[in-house]
């Protein structure tokens, strides 16, 4: 791998992914966020890049509109050119996503829909119009959840996408092995973040029963994650493929 990288990092403007952007200028990447409306915090996140020492550049995106995403690319593609002398990227992190907590008996299938679209649908389809932008030899990592593994109740939805993003990131490494692009999965227990309504800042039954059933002892929070992500995107990560790394702090066992 050559010196100079560059990461894409989907939903980058805050909680999660503003700290893996964050964690990735630090270990001297460059670094590309979207954002979905908040284009303040977007800017704050690419002033902290900057401060790192690194080139970072934020462009709005909305991951429902699948038919945005060339128009995207092509966005992209230019600035890359324009700013760093060729239309391409090292590193893709689909962080991007929403949340919900519905009982799977009241879940209706507008919200099934949203949740499908934006985890699933989205990031299938985002992945492959990033194809062509994506150097060989580079690595693509999809943001799952502990949610996963263990089943907590009203997350049937949302939980159900990232089990079909992870099957996916298996066929990612085995189709992309010929271009030498490997690709994971990280999967964060709950977060004090702002995801889902924030219930896992606010809602103190629900803190109480992750607490009690985290080994480490606490809710996880977003610098727990950033610094896992932007290990995968560095020389020491480069015989881990096809994996599913779980950030939990013993959630569960």
């Amino acid at each position: 791998m050559s010196d100079k990288k560059i990461a894409l990092v989907t939903g980058g403007s805050r909680g999660l992914g503003a700290d893996m952007a964050i964690n990735l200028a630090k270990k001297g990447i460059d670094v590309v966020i979207t954002y979905h409306t908040d284009k303040a915090s977007a800017d704050k996140v690419i002033a902290q890049i900057k401060k790192e020492g690194q080139w970072g550049y934020a462009q709005q995106l909305d991951t429902l509109k699948i038919k945005t995403f060339d128009a995207f690319f092509d966005e992209l593609g230019n600035a890359l050119e324009k700013e760093m002398g060729k239309p391409k990227f090292d590193f893709l992190v689909n962080n991007a996503g929403t949340g919900i907590y519905e009982p799977f008996a009241t879940t209706t299938e507008e919200q099934f829909d949203e949740m499908f679209n934006i985890h699933f649908k989205g990031v299938y389809f985002f992945t492959q119009k990033a194809l062509p932008y994506l150097n060989d030899g580079g690595r693509i990592i999809n943001i799952s959840s502990g949610l996963v593994r263990y089943a907590f109740p009203t997350c049937s939805a949302y939980a159900s996408m990232k089990g079909a993003v992870e099957v996916f990131t298996r066929y990612l490494a085995k189709e992309l092995a010929a271009r030498k692009i490997s690709a994971n999965t990280v999967a964060p227990g709950a977060i004090e973040t702002d995801f889902g309504g924030g219930e896992n800042k606010t809602n103190e039954t629900k803190r109480g029963f992750i607490i009690q059933g985290t080994a480490l002892g606490r809710v996880g929070r977003p610098d727990d994650i950033g610094g896992v992500v932007a290990f995968l995107c560095t020389e020491d990560a480069k015989w881990v493929n096809a994996q599913r790394i779980e950030v939990t702090g013993g959630a569960m066992i």
